[in-house]
Parts: structure tokens; C-alpha cells; sequence
């Protein structure tokens, strides 16, 4: 019984060493290996400050790149990485946005026929706009001429012009300003939508299509 220990102590002693014998031996088949500024590659058992500095390769006994390292970056390189990197992650926010509003654009407009009664009724909403606009701004340019008129009949009969009236005629070529400035900004919004339905129609057809395609059921 003492004889069958001692054999199996000495069995699992042996392949205990010749474990480690593997293990060192894979320890040893590992190199380094890196490019110097003229490109001439070198090898290396243990890890140097040039292939640090160079970057480098783990490679195995075959030759075969187990790993790569690269060298590391200057500060300037480093923000030059980082800028890149912040650009790519912009744009990566910008393609995912611009996927949930197609899908979302889709998911509110089935057909066609209901993605421009849509964009009529926003064109329809500003022309309204439009009118209350005009509608209010001859008002209050009635309201200035009458005032004008008033201080001008003074002017005539030699009276001076009260301060009040002053003001008011300057507190209404204001409200005038104003209004005529909203007209422009809603007309120039009119033509600015019509524009962007016409580039947006075209967008949501070519959804329509690549979806088409997609199920198998191509526009004739």
C-alpha cells in the first residue's frame, strides 16, 4: 500500500514538473518583436524601451502575432485621437437621431396620401398666419396715418404738436415695424416649408422604396 503511494506521489510529481516544463516553455517561445524608424523589425525575448516606444507585437513561436501594442501617443496626438474620436461619436448620435425620426416619420404616415395632407395643413397654418398678419398690420397702419393726420392738421393751423401725440405717433410706427417684420418672417417661412416638404417628400419615398425592397414587393 506504502508502494502505490509513493508511485503515485511520484507519478503526480511528474507531471506536476513536466507541466511546468510546458509552461515554461510556452514562457519561452514568446517574443517581441517591433520596427525601428527605418522600418527593420527586431525581436527581443523581454520587452524594451524601444518597442515600447515603436509599439509591438506578441508573437508565438510560429511567428504568428499574438497581440499588438501600439506605441504611445504624444500629447498632440492625443488630442488629435480625441477630436477624431468626438467627431466619430457626433456623428454616430447624428445617424441614430436621424434613424428614430424615419422610423418615426413612417410610423405616424402609412401612405404617402397622409405625409402631404400633413404638409398641407403646416402650409395651410402659416398662410393663416399670414393673413391675421396682413389683417392687423393695415389696422395698425390706419391707426399711424390717422395719428399722422392729426399731428399734421396741427402743423397746418400753425399749433404745435402735443408731446403726447408725439410719442403716440412713435410708439405706433413701432407697432407698424413690428408687424411688417412678422409678415416678412412668416412669408419667408412659407416659402422656406415649401421647400423643405418638397426635400422631405422626397426623403419619405425613398424610405417607402427601400422598404418596399426590403419585403420583397419592389415599386412597379
Amino acid at each position: 500500500m506504502r508502494k502505490a503511494i509513493i508511485i503515485i506521489t511520484a507519478i503526480g510529481v511528474g507531471f506536476g514538473g513536466l507541466a511546468q516544463a510546458r509552461q515554461a516553455s510556452t514562457a519561452s517561445s514568446v517574443q517581441y518583436r517591433w520596427r525601428d524608424a527605418q522600418g527593420l523589425a527586431h525581436y527581443s525575448d523581454s520587452l524594451s524601451s524601444d518597442a515600447i516606444a515603436n509599439g509591438y507585437d506578441v508573437v508565438n513561436s510560429q511567428g504568428l502575432v499574438m497581440r499588438h501594442v501600439d506605441r504611445p501617443l504624444s500629447p498632440a496626438e492625443r488630442v488629435a485621437a480625441k477630436k477624431l474620436a468626438d467627431e466619430a461619436a457626433a456623428r454616430k448620435r447624428e445617424d441614430e437621431q436621424r434613424q428614430r425620426e424615419d422610423q418615426q416619420m413612417l410610423a405616424a404616415y402609412p401612405d404617402e396620401a397622409s405625409f402631404v395632407a400633413a404638409q398641407k395643413d403646416e402650409l395651410s397654418s402659416i398662410d393663416q398666419q399670414i393673413t391675421t398678419t396682413r389683417a392687423s398690420l393695415g389696422t395698425q397702419e390706419k391707426a399711424l396715418t390717422d395719428l399722422l393726420d392729426r399731428a399734421g392738421e396741427l402743423e397746418r393751423a400753425k399749433q404745435p404738436v402735443p408731446k403726447f401725440l408725439s410719442d403716440k405717433i412713435a410708439a405706433q410706427r413701432d407697432v407698424v415695424g413690428a408687424q411688417r417684420a412678422m409678415l416678412d418672417r412668416l412669408q419667408a417661412s412659407y416659402v422656406n416649408t415649401q421647400l423643405k416638404n418638397e426635400s422631405q417628400l422626397a426623403h419619405y419615398r425613398q424610405l417607402k422604396a427601400q422598404l418596399q425592397q426590403a419585403d420583397g414587393n419592389p415599386e412597379p
